[in-house]
């Protein structure tokens, strides 16, 4: 995707990211090996990792300038990590670098056959703790901020500047991977949320994720919007209506998935964004909110162009941060997600 067919920024380009850094040791294989195999990688890439540190470095690619807060050791991973994110144009400037202890990092295994990856990570130590992060710094990290992004590490430090950023009304997004301590104190205070598949049954107990997302709406009054990314299917997206809707129809969140489903024209190869008119969506035993739903469709990539998954879905928070800057539409966010998505996917 080229620059000129980015949207222009806003005069505020400056996001602010807190979370997770490694190095990933990415090991391609003809086919994952059975217990006690020998087997030999096809290819061998070593490269930064972390939620946070890949989304940061997706958005600055994209033209945002963000900054970072997260902690590396004195070692060759935490110089390597250092080095890269300032490459790219991440402001480390922020960051807490440990004299002891090692940096995280994660052995990546991917599966040529099925085109999935298994992560092995190894956390670093020691771990960032609130009283490392100074009120000062803490200040100047969110100075001129436009947005903060959280990827549920570090979490008491997380919270320390979640609570900062939400007294000076500054919009937080949280990506919701999976259940972590300290994550549901974060979603508090989330504007906008971005969640795994599997996280919000999970996290609900709801019988099914349309029904789970208006469960997480009712359950955060501060959300604007919560996305469900499912891969190669796409995404859902819930956006809650600002102004009430009194009027609108009410109308079941599952018929209603389904009848956009059908509107989807799946001989459309690139990314496309479906959406309701805003309705009254109910789900039985749940509740209702009222919103618009949308469902966004992934690009198809041929299995011979499609290079690695690893960091797709901070590519995808990349996006979506540069987009909510950009003051995009969620019509044109989903789609412009998935396309940078499939740039990640197929180049990386």
């Amino acid at each position: 995707m080229s620059s000129d067919s980015l949207p222009p920024l806003p005069q505020n380009r400056i996001v602010l990211g807190c979370g997770q850094v490694a190095v990933d040791f990415l090991a391609t294989v003809a086919s994952f090996p059975n217990p006690d195999d020998k087997i030999r990688s096809t290819s061998l890439k070593v490269q930064g990792g972390g939620n946070a540190g890949n989304a940061s470095t997706c958005a600055a690619r994209l033209g945002l300038n963000p900054r970072l807060i997260s902690k590396v050791s004195n070692d060759s991973h935490g110089k390597g990590i250092l080095e890269e994110l300032e490459a790219d144009g991440v402001d480390t400037s922020f960051f807490i670098v440990s004299e002891e202890g090692n940096s995280s990092f994660t052995y990546v295994i991917a599966d040529s056959q099925t085109n999935t990856r298994t992560c092995i990570h190894t956390p670093g130590y020691p771990p960032l703790i609130p009283e490392e992060l100074s009120q000062s710094s803490l200040l100047s990290a969110l100075d001129g901020v436009n947005m903060v992004y959280f990827d549920g590490r570090h979490h008491e430090t997380a919270l320390v500047v979640a609570k900062e950023a939400a007294r000076k009304n500054i919009p937080i997004l949280v990506e919701a991977e999976r259940e972590r301590e300290g994550l549901d104190d974060l979603l508090d205070f989330a504007t906008y949320a971005i969640c795994s598949a599997k996280f919000p049954q999970a996290w609900t107990e709801a019988p099914s994720v349309p029904s789970a997302l208006i469960s997480m709406l009712l359950r955060l009054p501060k959300l604007k919007f919560v996305v469900v990314t499912l891969g190669e299917e796409g995404c859902i997206m819930l956006e809650r209506s600002v102004n009430g809707g009194s009027d609108a129809e009410e109308m079941d969140v599952h018929c209603l998935l389904e009848s956009l489903k059908l509107i989807k024209d799946d001989s459309k190869t690139i990314p496309t964004c479906i959406s309701s008119v805003e309705t009254k969506l109910s789900a039985n035993g749940i509740g209702t909110i009222t919103g618009r739903l949308f469902v966004g469709t992934a690009e198809k990539i041929p299995p011979s162009e499609l290079v690695d998954t690893t960091g797709a879905g901070d590519a995808f928070i990349g996006a979506v941060l540069y987009a909510v800057c950009a003051g995009m539409p969620p019509e044109k966010m989903l789609p412009f997600a998935a396309q940078v998505v499939n740039g990640f996917t197929t180049l990386c």
